[in-house]
């Protein structure tokens, strides 16, 4: 007996003979779905599991069900149980959604196991949702890391399901608030609406009474208009069953007893009380049609449970129909099943503009702490991203094939990036322990793409057959830590720019020597700066004994998407020595410091060394600025009542509106040299920073250093940025969305509800993914922070900005972690954490420029590696690169190229050569810049120097559809501005892309191809999807 025998003898003879012919005959999609009665209220039962890629356990603890002590949660039972009950009716239905997981699942099935299964596909039984390798944040996710992560697991099921596979709904039910730029890439992605579970319950209590639930969401108004426009639901029950109906093993609800013989009989109450919570939900919806979220967290371990009991939900129910009269039909449905007969409703929808940032499920309980909480983790996940596309950008220029395994190697640190994304993630709201566990991935992945990057740089260094030393990388530079830089004398350092344009970056590598000379890539001498690694640095403990006790700083130039390599040698050299030293400055206690290049002027307190004001030297604008950090006392309280909330991994709630004052002043101090000055101010000895004006900058760095956050009181702390302006900013402030568009906010207020404000300072804080900034009409005058990582912030008074920069507290929130938001470090005395911010003054008009470029330039920053050599330049020249760029121009000031890869894996358009993929995006908005805000076009002929464009295939966002098949429902709202309701969503090639390769970009676009090269190598054979992160 074959395999595919047994599997009929398990899930008996008959059922998989109907699989068969299912998955023959019948259709996906919405012609796939169970039918509706028009003249009755149609209730969509939902069968789903909500599985988490990490939280309480971690990712693969999760999926084996190990650790049940911590929670009773094994994914692998869930898709085991749920295939054979699927197969046993027809009518039933599944939702999927987080693929991280069903990769590990169907790389354990055996063939005729993932046969039954892509019937249950293509019959419409089990349905795809979302399609992400997770679910991810909203608040804390880049847009780049959204993009990949979705795009990795939509190719997950395009390879392995193909149009069946792919996803049409949005399914966001457990993430803490909802930013519009997602729904913006929802709608680039193709999908054709949204649901999601969680607003705020002020919020949700309008929209209930109003009867606006459901809504058109536009969520690029101002720049992509309609096609990012996306109809969005919100569910009723969170994403669980309504109460009493819940059916599994876990659940305490009581089954349908239904055998008149026995005495526990109960089907008529259980129908009663089901067809009163279906008339009620009924009420607050505008169709006749209502769904039903029928699951919950890792629910269908046992899904005979489930289904047994539905079963006779349905049956019974349905059977009033004729006995009673009743108008109520239940039906086995999807998310896509019940979004389809909201369209065939042909109703008229409000619409919203805005997000749903901040969440709070009741008074004082607002999911702002999160925005910041675990800073280090955050920072990490940023810094990999860039990582990760440096990683892709070289193995796709240096052209590496099969045999270097790099379509592995780089699989790895996507999937760890794709699971990093997942809402309690990167979200900082999971166990210490799951934390560790991502960062060890991230890790990992990092260290699978070096070999990458060495292949890769192994083929584009060497002018000839000449082999090249490997590359080694440091990851601890913001600590003035690097093993290799400490410990050799003379080694050339090779720095890649991830970014199509020329880039200019300041380097401060650590070294142990007193004077240092650099060669630049074309035997240029570079000058040089030293300055001391400060005491503070030293006392890190994850410094590890580190040898440096200097920073070796010089600037460096490199070529879009290329390299430069700088040449290095420790110098005995005392008049290098006394020059390149940075010499202490005097601050005196009466006076004013003043730092100042030939951009911008800062003036300290001369006491203290705290900023005050500063200057564009350019414009004139001089701005009075007082920054200092501060901390709140997050509030105690043990969770019985609202007002007993304490602060958490995820609610912030400060105890007091105003944030605690240092006790004791510290004196400050400067430092100058030939190309950086430095301000040091201390505010205490776990609160310090470093604020630095480099020459030629047209910003001032603040590096702030926070913790160990002393917790001998008994009390958690929430440590803020302050900065007090001059400007008149009447309740306004501005922050961006996900990194990209940028969102306007107003103190006390939210535009489509009337806000009861229990939280003055938590109910104002908003994600601040890459920027936030201030701006006074009358003066003229912008004042923009940039951040190095995603974090919380406000403005809780006028002319003020404040940013979360780090947390430790001693109280569970009461959300179900289950344990405080207390990280330890590598000495269990408390984590320090160190970061950056950017600040700059200028016009409004002028100020786009300065922080899109920034921005830029501070997400996707160089990655320098370094190689030992005992060659100078002139021999190190003659057999190697010193400088290259894998494209013959820079791309014009406005457009980044976000995506360029190898195609790993069959592509959409059959090749016979290997395709690539390339995003290009536009990353101005609308109206930002007279100039740059234009539409501008790329031409891809001829753009690149490894090799040339044959032709482009235009593919949707997520690379997972041609945009010439993409048709997506069409919405009527009542605002009426959707004119062209036949075509609308119908998106064909807007110009031949064949001949030129012109490419034109509109402000915000982003356009996804798939490339095939002239004379490109052979198509890469590999499954990457085999591997494991």
């Amino acid at each position: 007996m074959n395999a595919a025998a047994i599997i009929c003898a398990v899930y008996f003879v008959t059922t998989c003979q109907a699989a068969t012919i299912r998955s023959k005959d019948a259709k996906c999609g919405y012609g796939s779905c169970n039918p509706v009665k028009d003249d009755m209220i149609n209730v969509h039962l939902v069968p789903h599991t909500h599985d988490d890629v990490g939280w309480l356990k971690t990712v693969d603890q999760y999926y084996y069900g190990s650790k049940n002590g911590i929670q009773n949660a094994g994914v692998q039972y869930v898709l085991d149980s749920v295939i054979k009950e699927l197969l046993a009716d027809p009518t039933r239905r599944f939702i999927y959604v987080e693929i991280a997981f069903f990769a590990r699942w169907w790389r354990e099935q055996h063939d005729s196991m993932r046969h039954v299964v892509k019937g249950l596909v293509n019959s419409g039984q089990l349905e795809f949702i979302l399609g992400g390798w997770c679910m991810n944040d909203e608040a804390a996710t880049h847009y780049n890391a959204i993009i990949d992560q979705h795009s990795l697991g939509f190719e997950f099921l395009r390879q392995n399901f193909g149009e069946c596979g792919r996803p049409k709904i949005g399914w966001q039910i457990d993430p803490f608030g909802h930013s519009r730029e997602q729904a913006s890439l929802f709608a680039q992605f193709g999908f054709d609406g949204l649901f999601f579970g969680r607003l705020d319950f002020q919020d949700k209590n309008e929209r209930l009474k109003n009867i606006t639930m459901e809504m058109l969401w536009h969520g690029s108004p101002k720049n992509l208009g309609q096609k990012a426009d996306l109809f969005t639901g919100v569910l009723p029950n969170l994403y669980q069953p309504p109460s009493g109906f819940c059916f599994d093993v876990f659940c305490d609800d009581e089954p349908i007893m239904d055998d008149h013989r026995l005495h526990d009989y109960n089907v008529d109450q259980k129908v009663k009380d089901f067809i009163k919570a279906a008339e009620e939900q009924a009420i607050h919806y505008k169709t006749n049609h209502i769904v039903m979220t029928m699951g919950s967290d890792f629910l269908y371990q046992n899904a005979n449970h489930w289904y047994k009991n539905l079963d006779k939900l349905i049956k019974y129910t349905n059977m009033l129909q004729e006995t009673n009269n009743s108008n109520i039909n239940v039906l086995y449905s999807t998310p896509s099943c019940y979004l389809y007969q909201l369209n065939r409703a042909d109703q008229e929808w409000t619409t919203k503009s805005d997000d749903f940032f901040p969440y709070a499920h009741q008074n004082h309980s607002f999911w702002t702490g999160y925005f910041t909480s675990r800073a280090a983790l955050k920072g990490y996940v940023r810094e990999t991203n860039a990582f990760l596309q440096a990683c892709k950008q070289l193995d796709a220029l240096a052209m590496l094939e099969d045999i270097h395994n790099s379509t592995y190697n780089i699989q790895i640190l996507k999937e760890a990036m794709g699971v990093a994304q997942h809402h309690d993630a990167v979200s900082g709201t999971e166990k210490q322990a799951v934390a560790d566990d991502y960062a060890m991935r991230l890790a990992y992945g990092r260290s699978e793409c070096q070999k990458v990057m060495n292949d890769a740089f192994g083929r584009l260094i060497p002018k000839g057959s000449e082999g090249f030393p490997g590359l080694v990388w440091c990851d601890l530079y913001n600590i003035s830590s690097c093993s290799f830089t400490e410990t050799n004398k003379q080694f050339v350092m090779v720095v890649y720019n991830p970014v199509g344009h020329t880039v200019s970056r300041w380097i401060r590598l650590p070294v142990a020597g007193q004077a240092y000379a650099v060669i630049g890539p074309n035997n240029e001498v570079i000058e040089t700066q030293i300055s001391g690694v400060t005491e503070r640095t030293k006392g890190i403990p994850e410094r590890n004994g580190s040898l440096a006790h200097n920073d070796l700083i010089f600037k460096v130039t490199l070529p879009p998407l290329g390299f430069s390599t700088y040449f290095i040698r420790m110098s005995n050299s005392l008049v290098k020595r006394k020059y390149q030293r940075a010499v202490k400055k005097p601050m005196k206690e009466n006076e004013d410091f003043v730092m100042k290049n030939e951009h911008i002027s800062a003036k300290f307190d001369g006491k203290t060394g705290m900023l005050k004001s500063m200057t564009n030297l350019a414009t004139g604008l001089e701005l009075d600025v007082q920054q200092d950090i501060v901390y709140y006392f997050g509030h105690n309280g043990n969770c019985s009542k609202p007002e007993f909330e304490p602060s958490g991994a995820y609610i912030f709630r400060p105890n007091t509106t105003v944030p605690e004052s240092w006790k004791m002043s510290y004196p400050g101090s400067a430092e100058q040299g030939p190309l950086v000055q430095e301000v040091y101010t201390k505010f205490s000895p776990w609160v310090t920073q470093v604020t630095r004006m480099y020459e030629g900058e047209q910003y001032i760095e603040i590096e702030w250093t926070v913790g160990p956050i002393p917790i001998d009181d008994n009390r958690g702390k929430e440590v803020i940025a302050r900065f007090n302006t001059s400007l008149n900013t009447n309740k306004m402030f501005y922050t961006d969305a996900n990194g990209r568009e940028i969102q306007t906010r107003k103190r006390d207020y939210r535009p489509t509800w009337k806000l009861n404000q229990t939280e003055p300072v938590a109910g104002n804080y908003y994600p601040i993914n890459s920027r936030i900034f201030l701006q006074d009409e009358a003066k003229d005058m912008q004042f923009t922070v940039m951040t190095d990582r995603s974090q919380g912030g406000g403005s809780i008074h006028d002319g003020q900005i404040e940013i979360m920069l780090h947390r430790r507290l001693l109280h569970d929130d009461c959300l179900g972690v289950g344990e405080p938001l207390n990280e330890t470090g590598a000495d269990h005395k408390g984590l320090i954490v160190r970061g950056k911010m950017y600040i700059f003054v200028d016009t409004i008009a002028s100020s786009a420029r300065r922080h899109r470029d920034l921005g830029l330039r501070t997400y996707m920053a160089p990655i320098p590696a370094f190689a030992e050599t005992d060659m100078k330049y002139t021999e190190y020249s003659q057999y190697f690169h010193t400088t290259w760029s894998g494209i013959k121009s820079p791309l014009p000031p406005n457009v980044h190229m976000l995506t360029l890869e190898q195609w790993g894996g069959p592509s959409i358009e059959p090749s016979a050569s290997q395709p690539y993929l390339i995003r290009l995006e536009h990353f101005y908005e609308n109206g930002e810049d007279a100039e740059l805000s234009k539409p501008v076009t790329v031409s891809l002929q001829n753009l690149f120097i490894p090799f040339n464009i044959d032709s482009v295939e235009e593919l949707t966002l997520g690379a997972n559809l041609p945009m010439s098949k993409l048709d997506r429902l069409k919405w009527k709202t009542k605002e009426n501005i959707l004119t062209d309701k036949e075509n609308m969503y119908i998106v064909k090639n807007r110009e031949s892309l064949t001949g030129p390769l012109d490419i034109t970009l509109n402000p915000m676009e982003i356009r996804t191809f798939q490339v095939k090269l002239q004379s490109g190598k052979p198509v890469k054979k590999g499954d990457k999807f085999s591997v494991f992160s």
